[in-house]
């Protein structure tokens, strides 16, 4: 298993600070392509602070500015936001499900590799909570192809986009992926992503267990259910055991 740096850190947002960094990040990408939606995106969101939910925050590490950012959210103890607009297929209903949510990067981020890097987080941090499938909404087509191209199933390509109120009414595409047998599909293809994804170690990417987020000045932290095992770290530099190519 081989180590490679990356020029950031990517970790769980757990302060207040964080989040707004996080915030700033979605205002200056989502403002950059709708300038409607930049002061909506500084504004703290409630949906950061839900039990179940994760703010990944990438951070250069030559300047310290944050650079990119990501949300995850399950289904664990309330509907998924994209429901409100969207009528799951069957085949989702039931399951533990993950929704990917305010998926930015900064203007001066290096775009293609901050996004990869965060989907490698939020597959890992799906993991450790045991997400079947995790959902995600794009409007472009080359978000459409970036997201297929990893293993994402576009649920939406027959029936057309569906407008998102969590992401200012614009219609989106839903994408689906699954993420209990990602690995072995990506081993059974030879899929380019594969080592970057599951063979590689990226000290800079560390989601393992820290305090849940507190507002400032609290008196007392618990303890976060969320992380990452150590068996899990251990399991993924194991050789993969040969498995039966899939349809």
């Amino acid at each position: 298993m081989r180590t490679e740096q990356l020029s950031f850190d990517l970790r769980v947002a757990g302060t207040e600070e964080e989040l707004a960094d996080a915030r700033e990040v979605r205002a200056s990408a989502y403002g950059h392509h709708v300038p409607e939606l930049l002061e909506s995106m500084r504004r703290p969101d409630p949906a950061d602070r839900l039990p179940g939910t994760v703010v990944l925050l990438a951070r250069d590490c030559d300047t310290g500015l944050p650079i990119g950012t990501a949300r995850i959210t399950t289904n664990a103890h309330r509907p998924l936001q994209l429901e409100r607009g969207y009528e799951l297929p069957l085949a989702l209903k039931g399951w533990h499900l993950a929704e990917i949510t305010r998926l930015a990067v900064a203007p001066s981020g290096d775009d293609k590799l901050v996004k990869r890097a965060l989907m490698k987080a939020c597959y890992l941090v799906c993991l450790s909570m045991q997400v079947h499938k995790m959902v995600i909404g794009a409007r472009s087509a080359a978000l459409i192809r970036g997201y297929r191209s990893i293993g994402f199933e576009c649920l939406t390509a027959e029936t057309g986009p569906v407008e998102l109120a969590h992401a200012g009414g614009l219609p989106h595409h839903i994408l689906a992926f699954d993420v209990t047998s990602a690995e072995r599909v990506w081993h059974s293809i030879s899929h380019p992503l594969y080592a970057w994804m599951v063979r590689t170690f990226h000290p800079n990417i560390n989601v393992s267990p820290i305090p849940i987020y507190e507002p400032t000045g609290a008196s007392s932290r618990s303890p976060n259910t969320l992380g990452i095992l150590d068996s899990l770290r251990r399991r993924s530099a194991e050789p993969v055991a040969g498995s039966a190519p899939t349809a």
